[in-house]
């Protein structure tokens, strides 16, 4: 017997860890709670309640027994008789360990109740385009942030410091490559398509869709995914997301908008792909922090996969387009064809989540660089709606006439998620990686989609990608699935392709 099991260093390491994992899910089943329809008028108590909980799993994430038994795991005799799970937790742990010890524990919850309250004041500020109400809640948030940074170390930039946190080991240097790379072969594409004569007609989707049809028919799609709803659920909120809670409990909402048929449909599609993620991790995993993705850019990689590469595809509407028209009766009145096309068409736009694949990277540069004037430069609260409506007209040569659909339109500054967006745009760099693989090995791939027989298509990414959860880094996925790092040559490919073909160019 080894001096590791005599004295259950692991087993009460792994026992924190599982403590930790039931305040995190504790936690997040309050979040969901806030923001799917909690009385208003609890909010303050509930920001509380969530602040105090959040305190309590700071302090046993922050334990000095718990740097001990990393310690002692970390022995090089003792790393050796550990197996890939508990020798990827320890590593992940010490990870957030190191980081984590740096915050005082009562700054941290400080942190924790401001954002709480910041969100649901988002929403409030967000229906009235109210900013001058918000604005204080932000000012403080970045403080908070800047004052983390100093904590923490910069990395590269403090923006970089942010960065690792969504995406380990990204950089200020490799996204300005990457996004510098991506605008100059888009733009010309951009170009190319607003100048085509064959732009597709979309005034027959302008008309009114009742809220429940569209529930009803999201709700279809989800099952026609392989959305397990003996373990998972939809609900509304103002901004639709994914919370994990295990993988026997995944909660999805979606936004449901009556003069927009595709809206929550893809929105829908959007966070079914994180649910399918979070659902299928293995179950070895569960009760760990590795039972969930890998980092945000695979997370987004998966619901952009199933919501644009998927979801709109041709193959995809042949096969499912007669049973919207069933949902919708006398309403599209159109071509399938017609459909798929006003679907992708491609054209400057205010609102992200609403956008084409094309133009929707611009989105994710303007928030990127915004984010780093604001850490990088010093950029404050009171500078963003004018930054941000600069910007938009800059790259989109479009401007919000308000800041609800502008400055305020995204949830994730409300909750401190500073370097998350570029996470988005590489997960549509991912995505178009992983489909290039995929394609060659099912090579019925369109075939199913077109039968409607999506589910060889969610064990080949179960087996690939959801099962491993935290257990594999980013970049040992792409290049263990692809045999390549990351490259967004890929994505540029599939949208020239599909594009080209669409506007007949």
């Amino acid at each position: 017997m080894t001096t590791m099991q005599e004295n259950g260093v692991l087993q009460q390491f792994t026992e924190r860890i599982g403590l930790i994992k039931s305040y995190e899910e504790a936690l997040a089943v309050l979040y969901w709670d806030l923001r799917t329809g909690a009385p208003r008028k609890g909010m303050e108590v509930r920001s509380e309640a969530i602040g105090n909980l959040s305190g309590q799993m700071f302090k046993l994430s922050t334990a000095p027994e718990l740097g001990e038994w990393l310690t002692s795991l970390e022995e090089p005799a003792t790393y050796a008789e550990l197996n890939d799970v508990h020798r990827r937790l320890v590593k992940e742990t010490r990870k957030e360990y190191d980081r984590s010890v740096k915050i005082p524990p009562k700054l941290y919850q400080e942190y924790v109740v401001l954002t709480s309250q910041a969100e649901s004041m988002w929403e409030e500020a967000k229906k009235s385009s109210d900013y001058a109400s918000f604005e204080p809640y932000l000012d403080k948030i970045i403080t908070y942030t800047n004052q983390f940074i100093d904590l923490w170390g910069v990395k590269g930039t403090r923006y970089d410091t942010l960065l690792d946190m969504y995406e380990p080991g990204m950089t200020t240097e490799q996204l300005d490559r990457v996004f510098g790379g991506l605008r100059e072969k888009l733009v010309p594409l951009s170009a190319a398509i607003a100048a085509s004569p064959h732009q597709p007609e979309t005034g027959f989707l302008e008309q009114t869709y009742a809220k429940e049809a569209q529930k009803k028919f999201s709700l279809f799609i989800l099952e026609q995914m392989g959305f397990d709803f003996a373990a998972g659920r939809l609900d509304e909120s103002a901004h639709p997301f994914a919370t994990g809670l295990n993988p026997g409990d995944v909660r999805i909402t979606t936004r449901y908008l009556t003069d927009d048929v595709t809206s929550a449909l893809f929105g829908t599609i959007h966070e079914g792909g994180h649910a399918l993620y979070e659902q299928n991790i293995r179950k070895d995993l569960v009760g760990t922090t590795l039972a969930t993705g890998t980092s945000m850019g695979i997370h987004e990689s998966q619901s952009r996969f199933w919501e644009n590469v998927i979801g709109r595809s041709m193959s995809f509407w042949s096969r499912y387009y007669g049973d919207l028209q069933q949902h919708f009766p006398g309403q599209l009145e159109v071509s399938v064809e017609d459909f798929y096309r006003a679907t992708n068409v491609v054209q400057p736009s205010l609102i992200r989540i609403e956008a084409d694949e094309l133009t929707y990277n611009l989105h994710i540069i303007i928030r990127y660089e915004i984010e780093k004037l604001i850490f990088n430069e010093g950029v404050k609260a009171s500078e963003l709606p004018a930054l941000w409506n600069a910007k938009y007209k800059e790259y989109l040569g479009i401007e919000p006439e308000h800041d609800g659909e502008g400055v305020l339109q995204d949830v994730h500054w409300s909750g401190g998620a500073f370097g998350y967006f570029p996470s988005y745009s590489l997960g549509n760099m991912y995505a178009a990686q992983f489909t290039d693989t995929l394609e060659r090995e099912l090579p019925d791939f369109w075939e199913l989609v077109e039968k409607g027989d999506l589910h060889p298509i969610k064990a080949w990414l179960t087996d690939k990608v959801y099962q491993y959860g935290k257990l594999r880094t980013p970049s040992e996925l792409i290049e263990g699935i692809t045999g390549k790092p990351l490259d967004p040559d890929y994505l540029v490919a599939y949208l020239k392709k599909k594009y080209t073909a669409i506007y007949k160019l």
